[in-house]
């Protein structure tokens, strides 16, 4: 029975190891690591990259990482500013196809708010409470 679970393992990751090699395996976007022809375009692109995040380095912006996935963000940065988009709208779209983590730059949301606030709130809680033993404390005692 444990053999038949180890053959049975290694038959799925046979199956699963691929696709998962084969996108490593394709050549990088026209765009991943040449240049746009207008210099005032890749100025664009190049402000823009240096503000997103790649998701599999997670420490470095695109346009640094050597990574597939930061080549093909790279790509869609350079192809949709050479259509005329503006680096807002294209940083609104990966940050709506990968969501926030992409951007170095947070938006302020809602959701926000209680990450500000928590600090605050603690600091306030301690104060009252310090404040409250601090008085026990200065009260002179009974009959000396």
């Amino acid at each position: 029975m444990k053999h038949l679970f180890t053959m049975l393992a290694f038959a799925v990751l046979a199956l699963l190891a691929p696709p998962l090699a084969a996108q490593d395996l394709l050549p990088p976007a026209p765009y991943a690591y040449k240049q746009l022809e207008d210099p005032a375009e890749e100025a664009k692109a190049q402000a823009l990259m240096e503000t997103l995040r790649c998701l599999k380095c997670q420490s470095q912006a695109i346009s640094d990482s050597d990574a597939p996935m930061a080549g093909d963000m790279r790509h869609q940065v350079r192809t949709r500013i050479k259509a005329g988009e503006d680096p807002e709208a294209i940083r609104a779209w990966l940050i709506e196809r990968y969501g926030d983590y992409v951007s170095y730059a947070p938006q302020n949301k809602p959701i926000m708010w209680p990450l500000f606030a928590a600090p605050l709130v603690i600091l306030l809680l301690a104060a009252i409470l310090l404040r409250g033993r601090f008085r026990k404390s200065a009260k002179p005692e009974g009959g000396e």
